[in-house]
């Protein structure tokens, strides 16, 4: 069965059948107890190598606004392309027209043969505060298997980010947490604004780094830095975050923009052939990286999602108080 998603784009309708029998299926290799098998999650592995191991499927098309809904595109004639999450009065928190816009964006950007290099910003104060998890999570009579449908989705936004051959320059400015962390390092360049607070707030809330954390973070500030920052979600200020190498260069909000858009325009000025081929070299390992912790990852997320812990993330978060997490 099928379903539109606001936004446009089509999504598999997740069953709660179907959610108890992945379950079912995942639970025990999570918890270690198939020990004979290859992969901690082979399960979820093989489906996803027949169904997400690459971008979307779809149609060329051009990165047009009338694919998008809440993403602004503006592109200029020197083949820069700037792109807007547009919800700034929810500092761009992502709900589930922007999952699926996200997931779309590396294949149009690729699509597009007027586009050359792109910027990735957020609207407003901030880049992007994660997931909108009010709107996710704060209606009881929200089937709790939806989450599972943007399995597919996730996994499209970073492994599409990571083969998109042209380059992404994000200008990150406020707030950039959990998904919003990872959007924003999957940029090729990271340029940051001096009120930027970076975190993967996932455990904060009682679920496992599954979007790309844990692909990211080691990579780009090594393995126990990234295990500190993902075990308590802190947020990391401009400063630090450029001195740890999470970002490239700090400037002032104002002129934030203007500096990714201009670093852009000079990358855009050179040969398109060498300096894709020089990003998809570099990021090949990253490529094979993302395949391997993915999987699990997101599987581990799931299964988070149906702890006590997770629901006293969420109500927490409701009622503006401290979780109080008893490891179920």
């Amino acid at each position: 069965m099928r379903s539109r998603r606001p936004g446009g784009a089509r999504t598999e309708k997740v069953t709660s059948s179907r959610a108890s029998q992945w379950y079912s299926e995942c639970e025990p290799i999570i918890r270690g107890v198939h020990r004979e098998l290859p992969h901690p999650c082979s399960i979820l592995a093989a489906r996803d190598r027949e169904r997400t191991h690459t971008p979307m499927a779809r149609p060329p098309r051009t990165l047009d606004q009338s694919n998008y809904e809440v993403i602004l595109i503006d592109k200029r004639e020197d083949g820069v392309a700037v792109i807007t999450l547009n919800r700034p009065e929810r500092h761009n928190a992502v709900g589930g027209p922007m999952h699926t816009e996200l997931a779309q964006l590396p294949g149009d950007i690729q699509d597009d043969e007027d586009v050359r290099v792109a910027v990735l910003t957020g609207a407003g104060r901030s880049f992007c505060s994660g997931a909108d998890v009010e709107a996710s999570f704060g209606d009881p009579s929200l089937d709790p298997a939806l989450p599972l449908g943007l399995e597919g989705e996730a996994r499209n936004i970073v492994d599409g980010f990571l083969r998109l051959d042209k380059p992404v320059i994000t200008a990150v400015k406020g707030y950039a947490l959990g998904l919003g962390a990872t959007v924003a390092l999957l940029g090729d360049i990271v340029l940051a604004g001096r009120s930027v607070r970076i975190g993967d707030t996932h455990v904060v809330v009682g679920i496992t780094a599954g979007d790309g954390g844990a692909v990211l973070w080691p990579q780009l500030i090594g393995p126990q830095a990234a295990k500190y920052y993902l075990f308590t979600g802190e947020h990391v200020d401009a400063e630090t975050a450029e001195r740890l190498g999470l970002v490239f260069r700090v400037h002032d909000d104002e002129d934030l923009l203007d500096e990714a858009i201009a670093m852009a325009s000079r990358i855009a000025a050179g040969a398109p052939y060498a300096i894709r081929t020089t990003k998809r070299a570099i990021n090949r390992s990253l490529e094979r990286i993302s395949q391997d912790v993915m999987p699990f990852s997101l599987a581990a997320e799931g299964l988070a999602m149906k702890t006590d812990d997770m629901g006293e993330a969420v109500a927490a978060f409701s009622e503006r108080r401290a979780p109080q997490f008893k490891g179920r």
